[in-house]
């Protein structure tokens, strides 16, 4: 049990005594709706049982004790509660101190200062929210330890909130939902524009969800994804002058091939493109799962992945191999980059008699192509963040 060993670990550094407690957040995969959580559409994530393990005690004095099994070389690493700032290095404690600074700006204070332990089994830098778990863990922590009043939900914007204003990565809110709001064998149909979301039950009869890891590291804070916010924000801007809209994701494909002209930049309008149908695929690609059409759903996904490559560019040459190799394989029902994108994974439907034809083909390709084995996942749907111990 990977607990057993966080717990192992944190005596090993920190001593057994006093009470310890063990904590888990998921990551995510999501199916389809990609960039459409920060222009006002639909996402469809669902939450994994690979994320982040941290075990955590208090202390007696502001002291802040972070030590990362995935991160060994620094070491423990301390920071004092009265100064609190993000590390220019992109250190990977900027996300669990981030949340402690976005609780405390909200009138949660701590008391103390924190041990903590973490191990995530998310490969990192691989698109599947190895950060929004973390922060999901941290706020769940938080809110156990301290007896905090907040819900799931509120995690979920807290995460994001820090991620935005403490590290600089003007995401979406999709990432810490998912991993916050994670339910069992379901993935979250949730609207970003009012947070209102369902879960649809993932029934894939006979196939199976495998993520394939490109190895291409992403990094969505020195990436161009705050370029795509603004490309993104700039199209909306100039849709507002002829149409009384607050997002693109109100707007239908014909809404959009109407006034597109009105978009002065053709890169804007690309990047505008892409959020009005993505957004319209998603919401068609949950009627189809509801009615049990599988195949219209796979379709939809490699439209996405066509449309995130083309109109959106946040695609890179190896997924686009992945992705397009994946396609040519009898028993692969869809496939398409996944997360913020510039590297990380794809997310496949594979049925369960091609999985093993899969894998071969895909890695001997890629391995001609890139010269590296990719790594695949067929992952299981979990449920959101729980204390273990």
């Amino acid at each position: 049990m990977i607990e057993n060993d966080v717990l192992a670990k944190f005596g090993e550094l920190f001593g057994d005594e006093g009470e310890i407690r063990v904590y888990f957040a998921p990551g995510r995969v999501n199916l389809i709706g990609e960039h459409t959580d920060y222009n006002g559409g639909h996402v469809f994530p669902c939450a994994l049982t690979i994320g982040t393990y941290m075990a955590a005690r208090k202390r007696t004095d502001r002291t802040l004790r972070f030590y990362s099994m995935n991160f060994e070389k620094p070491g423990v690493i301390e920071i004092s509660l009265d100064e609190m700032k993000p590390k220019e290095d992109g250190e990977w404690t900027n996300y669990p101190v981030g949340v402690i600074w976005a609780f405390e700006g909200r009138g949660m204070k701590l008391d103390c200062g924190l041990d903590i332990v973490l191990y995530g089994n998310i490969p990192n830098g691989s698109g599947l929210s190895s950060s929004a778990s973390l922060e999901v863990v941290t706020g769940y922590m938080l809110k156990d330890m301290f007896g905090f009043d907040v819900t799931n939900q509120d995690l979920a914007l807290i995460g994001q909130y820090s991620e935005n204003n403490f590290n600089g990565c003007n995401c979406g809110i999709m990432d810490q939902f998912a991993s916050a709001m994670g339910k069992k064998d379901n993935a979250i149909f949730l609207d970003t524009a009012d947070l209102s979301y369902t879960y649809a039950p993932i029934a894939l009869e006979g196939a199976k969800i495998v993520v394939t890891n490109s190895l291409v590291k992403h990094s969505l804070v020195t990436s161009a994804y705050n370029d795509r916010r603004n490309e993104s924000a700039q199209a909306l801007k100039d849709l507002q002058e002829v149409c009384g809209i607050k997002s693109l994701g109100e707007l239908t494909e014909e809404e959009f091939e109407k006034y597109k002209s009105s978009i002065k930049d053709e890169t804007n309008r690309r990047r505008a493109k892409h959020a009005v149908y993505e957004n319209q695929r998603t919401i068609k690609a949950v009627d189809a799962l509801k009615n049990k059409d599988i195949e219209t759903f796979g379709k939809l996904m490699n439209a996405s992945h066509v449309s995130l490559r083309d109109d959106y560019e946040t695609s890179c040459e190896e997924c686009d191999i992945l992705a397009e190799e994946a396609w040519k394989i009898p028993g692969v029902i869809g496939s398409r980059i996944t997360g913020g994108g510039f590297g990380g994974c794809t997310v496949s439907i594979v049925k369960d008699e091609a999985i093993d034809t899969f894998k071969e083909q895909l890695t001997k390709v890629y391995e001609e192509k890139v010269g590296k084995t990719p790594e695949f996942y067929v992952v299981e749907v979990g449920d959101g963040p729980s204390r273990l111990v």
